[in-house]
């Protein structure tokens, strides 16, 4: 069991949720495919499998943990929760992560982007149903595919940091993307995108395209699964194969055991964010 399971099992509170330095909305006012959603967004703790989640993000946001000033490296992260596009994993693969890597130098950014709904407030209440297509069956979603919102978040807040890189004392072009499970699949969809808004470097832990087929200009990536991942590695391996094929830089972690969303669990995987620092570290990205 989880640790946070056991503590609320033993009746001991939850450590407070890290507070970032700045919440920063990505667009003015409702984005567009968003209107008449008229959920509220929420933070729960879901008993059944000991993790926080947030829910309901109609209006995508950015966490901004700023880095340690004394290590500052001039990089700056976007870090992209999973959660199946109906939940973000908040603290584990989000403000956790933001503090770790800020503690090494980064400029942290931990991306809420848009999520189909959940219809009760109910903490144990299933999002509406998709169907093999994505496509949302009920609820004030109907008809839509949440997939290109998710990726037009993702796009933009690689645009806005970009774009105000100054003012957080970044360099532009040392931009990158972290993202776990959805949110892996999420940065992939920007590989090929335009310049603006593709990552100078790119770490997709357990979260996958395998249709992805990285070109001449692929950023270095990161890539980490589990063995007994009953949903990546198949997807995670086939990418790492593309990044070779393509002649790109690329670094390739296979945990013997840790299932899906191996960070929160034993065996190894529960440590990659120290393997990504060793990685980012002896590719430039922690130094200035």
């Amino acid at each position: 069991m989880l640790l946070f399971a056991a503590s609320i099992a033993q009746g001991q509170p939850l450590p407070p949720l890290p507070q970032p330095d700045r919440e920063i909305m990505l667009y003015e006012g409702v984005p567009a495919g968003s209107e008449g959603w008229g959920f509220t967004e929420r933070t729960i703790f879901n008993t059944q499998v000991g993790i926080e989640f947030t829910q309901n993000v109609v209006r995508p946001s950015l966490l901004y943990f700023a880095p340690d000033p004394a290590k500052a490296t001039g990089t700056a992260v976007v870090i992209a929760p999973g959660g199946g596009a109906v939940n973000l994993s908040i603290r584990i693969e989000g403000t956790a992560v933001a503090q770790q890597l800020s503690r090494a130098g980064v400029a942290a950014f931990v991306l809420k982007y848009r999520l189909i709904g959940h219809p009760t407030d109910s903490p144990m209440s299933k999002a509406y149903a998709r169907d093999e297509n994505w496509i949302i069956l009920e609820g004030p979603q109907k008809g839509q595919d949440i997939r290109p919102l998710t990726i037009a978040d993702g796009a933009q807040a690689m645009r806005w940091i970009r774009a105000h890189a100054a003012e957080f004392g970044c360099d532009p072009q040392r931009v990158g993307f972290v993202g776990f499970s959805a949110g892996g699949f999420l940065g992939c969809q920007l590989i090929n995108g335009p310049v603006e808004t593709r990552p100078n470097f790119f770490a997709p832990i357990y979260g996958s395209d395998p249709t992805l087929k990285p070109g001449a200009e692929a950023p270095p990536a990161f890539f980490a699964t589990a063995l007994d991942d009953p949903w990546d590695p198949e997807g995670t391996l086939s990418l790492f194969q593309a990044w070779r094929a393509a002649k790109r830089p690329a670094e390739l972690h296979v945990f013997q055991m840790g299932g899906h969303g191996f960070l929160a669990k034993g065996g190894g995987g529960d440590r990659v964010i120290d393997r990504l620092e060793d990685w980012m570290r002896a590719n430039g990205w922690l130094t200035r």
